[in-house]
């Protein structure tokens, strides 16, 4: 397990004090190593779940050729260019029970959706494309070729092949396929515990009297938000006061019993408070003055204990910058914990609706809202406001626009970034 300091020698340019935000998904990448211990789930309880081991299929699907539609099944080799086919219906087949029997040349068995094509016969004719004439069906002249409106054996899956490979963060498609391969559970990787807390003495928890100079907690029922929706264990431990004893007995109770410790506040230069000092005590532990906005100040190590370590990420105080530094860099590094192949967020280019002011030099995440233009394309405007405590903003907002290092100010029809909301938190 390499060190704070070993993962740094490996990043080029790495300067803490002015760290680029692509560079801390690099250290992270470093920094993270999946969870190795696994457990079997119902299919029911699998969905979020990443998958530990490639899946291999039992059977193949579907498991034998089948009707892709209701019509009529027939050998294709009776079809002639330009010319109709009249054939003689001489029985039905169903979906669930092969349908017995012979079919000679001139003769047809209607069929229905997902029935077993009955042996010899390779095309389906839908009904819309026939004429029934008592017994008798007629094909127009061109109307299909050959094979058409068959599904073959194993044309979706074969037996023995991978129908899902490790590292895969199972959705409800996902689901239907496990579950359409007669298997009722499946191999994942354990469920990651995160605990959580709020530090500061201007921090009120919810039930608590109102005073001067006192906040009520967000953070906390944000993160349990994200938290969630990633489908983590969380673990909320409340809000911590700033003294050293309080501070040192939540973390060594936090990392008792979690795989990861997020803290919310008292990483920033400057601030009066001990967190950073005892962060400093127990773990191997980077202070990072990020450049991007909102979020700047952030904390990232291992918070050390008896036979093992937990992942420490010391997330800034306002409320945006904990979901922006979160969903920018907790959240790709959860999901390699949790073993996900793919934990990059998608980014979705649109156009600007309106100007944007922006510094070269540093990384920012304004809030959006993204909808469809009359045209088709995507768009997107700011949701006024861009301060790291205006919380309302994040409500209202359906996306994150991510303005590049590099980029300058962005005019109106500009191409921007958007880190869509649906499917993030």
């Amino acid at each position: 397990m390499k060190t704070i300091e070993q993962i740094a020698s490996e990043l080029q340019g790495y300067d803490p004090a002015a760290l680029r935000a692509d560079a801390v998904n690099q250290f992270l990448a470093r920094l993270v190593e999946p969870l190795r211990e696994t457990e079997s789930v119902g299919v029911f309880d699998a969905l979020g779940r990443v998958l530990a081991a490639d899946l291999i299929s039992p059977i193949s699907v579907p498991p034998h050729d089948n009707s892709a539609m209701d019509g009529y099944a027939f050998a294709g080799s009776q079809l002639r260019s330009g010319q109709a086919l009249t054939l003689r219906v001489i029985g039905t087949a169903y979906a669930g029970a092969a349908w017995q029997g012979e079919v000679a040349a001139g003769e047809c068995v209607k069929i229905m959706t997902g029935a077993v094509m009955p042996a010899g016969l390779d095309t389906v004719v839908p009904v819309e494309l026939t004429r029934l004439d008592g017994e008798r069906v007629t094909l127009a002249a061109d109307s299909l070729r050959a094979g058409d409106n068959r599904r073959l054996l194993g044309e979706d899956l074969m037996a023995g092949q991978p129908a899902l490979r490790a590292g895969t963060r199972l959705g409800p498609a996902a689901l239907g396929l496990i579950a359409s391969l007669g298997l009722a559970t499946v191999t994942v990787r354990r469920r990651v515990k995160v605990a959580f807390f709020s530090t500061g003495n201007e921090i009120l928890s919810l039930g608590e009297a109102a005073r001067e100079g006192a906040v009520y907690d967000s953070n906390r029922y944000t993160l349990f938000g994200l938290l969630s929706r990633l489908g983590v264990e969380p673990i909320d431990l409340g809000a911590v006061r700033d003294d050293p004893a309080s501070l040192e007995a939540a973390f060594r109770r936090a990392g008792s019993q979690a795989d990861v410790v997020i803290t919310s506040g008292g990483v920033s230069v400057g601030e009066a408070d001990h967190t950073k000092a005892i962060m400093r005590q127990l773990g191997d532990m980077a202070f990072w003055r990020i450049a991007m906005r909102p979020g700047r100040p952030m904390a990232v190590g291992r918070l050390r204990q008896d036979g093992g370590s937990a992942l420490l990420f010391g997330l800034p105080g306002n409320p945006v910058a904990v979901m922006v530094t979160f969903l920018a860099f907790v959240r790709p590094a959860l999901l390699r914990l949790m073993g996900a192949s793919d934990s990059a967020p998608l980014l979705v280019p649109a156009h600007s609706l309106e100007p944007m002011r922006k510094k070269p030099g540093r990384t920012e995440f304004q809030r959006g809202i993204a909808s469809r233009g009359a045209d088709g394309r995507l768009r997107v405007r700011g949701t006024g406001s861009q301060g790291s405590g205006v919380l309302r903003s994040m409500a209202e907002a359906n996306c994150l626009i991510r303005l590049d290092h590099d980029q300058g100010d962005v005019a109106i029809g500009d191409i921007v970034d958007l880190m869509l909301f649906d499917g993030l938190i």
